[in-house]
């Protein structure tokens, strides 16, 4: 299969990262079939479809023109066999469960034709965790996507050892044309690459509040300032390169045995979860919350994607 000739796609799981990439896709001219077996999560789904795409709209990132298209190219499923009966390429985005799915993926292997690719949006399953018993090793990947979709260009794809060569090139391809940029892992690994750059920096941003060292504010004030900016425009190894080895070297050798290289997870995060202190939904974290200050934050890191958007498109 090759990209061109992937046109129905269905997307499976209508939450927060099932919605975000069946707009995207519907941005780019796909026809998507987004589906859910809850009526109630399909209702919530066209809801957020609208909101994400005023948001777009508000940051400039799409038209008003190419917003009312849109919505008429996702067709909303509450049957998985209805959505994925004739695609060529089906999308799973449900709740982060291993046995879930693995039964999704059986469901999959035996309504979907048999050249259809399987793409999984799990952030923390490798493809032969997804699929022990399926009859298409071959043509099962992840694409691992980052919130919000349809602002972040990174997809990971993480093949199975089995997978078919021109099925991932397929796939990169398909990703690359509608504006994203893909990577494909030579090898899997848990959490892959973003998932480990991130839960890394976590660690030791965690060590240092539990330390004392700093407040959480002064440590997001931090990354917002310097190292974000930067990552912005050149990755960790443009930038070394740049500063030279040997500079490198010398920072490292005085630094790296100071890290915090704990594999349990830090007491001030089990602390928290145990009381409830779950962060935005519950109304405290490391911060306090309201629903309106949550908005608030999520309509700023919109904003700031699009406007990097923007410029990186514009170098």
């Amino acid at each position: 299969m090759k990209a061109e000739d992937i046109q129905r796609i269905a997307v499976v799981g209508a939450g927060l990262m099932g919605h975000g990439i069946a707009l995207e896709l519907a941005l780019a001219g796909y026809d998507v079939r987004l589906t859910s077996r809850s009526q109630e999560s399909l209702q919530r789904a066209s809801a957020r479809i609208t909101q994400s795409l005023d948001t777009l709209v508000e940051v400039e990132t799409v038209t008003a023109e190419q917003a009312g298209e849109a919505p008429a190219r996702i067709s909303l499923c509450a049957e998985l066999a209805e959505a994925v009966s004739d695609s060529h390429l089906a999308i799973e985005a449900v709740y982060e469960d291993l046995p879930l799915k693995q039964r999704l993926f059986r469901e999959l292997g035996g309504l979907c034709p048999e050249e259809t690719i399987l793409a999984s949006t799990t952030s923390a399953f490798l493809p032969d965790q997804l699929t022990p018993d399926t009859l298409r090793p071959g043509r099962v990947v992840v694409a691992h996507y980052v919130n919000p979709p349809y602002l972040v260009p990174l997809v990971e794809i993480v093949p199975s050892p089995h997978a078919l060569e021109d099925e991932v090139a397929a796939l990169r391809d398909l990703l690359t044309a509608i504006g994203k940029s893909p990577v494909v892992l030579r090898k899997g690994v848990p959490g892959f690459i973003s998932g480990r750059l991130q839960m890394a920096l976590a660690r030791e941003a965690l060590s240092m509040v539990q330390k004392g060292v700093a407040s959480p504010e002064d440590i997001d004030l931090v990354l917002r300032t310097s190292l974000g900016r930067r990552w912005a425009a050149a990755g960790v190894f443009e930038v070394f390169d740049l500063a030279g080895w040997d500079l490198v070297s010398a920072i490292a050798s005085e630094l790296m045995p100071t890290l915090d290289g704990s594999p349990e997870v830090p007491e001030i995060v089990t602390e928290k979860v145990a009381r409830g202190a779950l962060g935005a939904k519950t109304g405290e974290g490391f911060y306090k919350w309201t629903p309106e200050s949550a908005q608030a934050l999520r309509a700023r890191i919109a904003q700031t994607l699009a406007r990097i958007d923007r410029w990186s498109k514009s170098t």
